[in-house]
């Protein structure tokens, strides 16, 4: 069974950094795509980046680009979440998901929760101005 561990969330204030980081265990079996979703109360979940394991591609939402980088440590079974200039908009309960299928809307350049199978329990960033 997968498990992915979110860590790193906290508070900071307006234009400060964040590194989120998210563990994978359980299997021997590598995603074929993993991506950060981020869930503000009263809000949807929405995807926030995306990276395919096996080729390095990355996707971002307009929201984040050019703010938030995604990578992986392939070694560590590990992808992280660099946050900088930081925003309140940001403020908002961040979830790791892990994907083992084709993740057709990344063909769109869409990051759909629909398209991730497994997830992790979520990490709060808190952005105050």
């Amino acid at each position: 069974q997968v498990q992915l561990v979110e860590s790193g969330g906290g508070s900071v204030q307006a234009g400060g950094s964040l590194r989120l980081s998210c563990a994978a265990s359980g299997t021997t079996y590598s995603p074929n795509t993993m991506g950060w979703f981020r869930q503000a109360p009263g809000k949807e979940r929405e995807g926030v980046a995306a990276i395919k394991v096996g080729g390095g591609s990355t996707y971002y939402a307009d929201s984040v680009k050019g703010r938030f980088t995604i990578s992986q440590d392939n070694a560590k079974n590990t992808v992280y979440l660099q946050m900088n200039s930081l925003e309140p908009e940001d403020t908002a309960i961040y979830y790791c998901a892990a994907d083992y299928g084709l993740n057709a809307g990344l063909e769109y350049g869409l990051i759909q929760p629909a398209d991730f199978g497994y997830w992790g329990q979520g990490t709060q960033v808190t952005v105050s101005s």
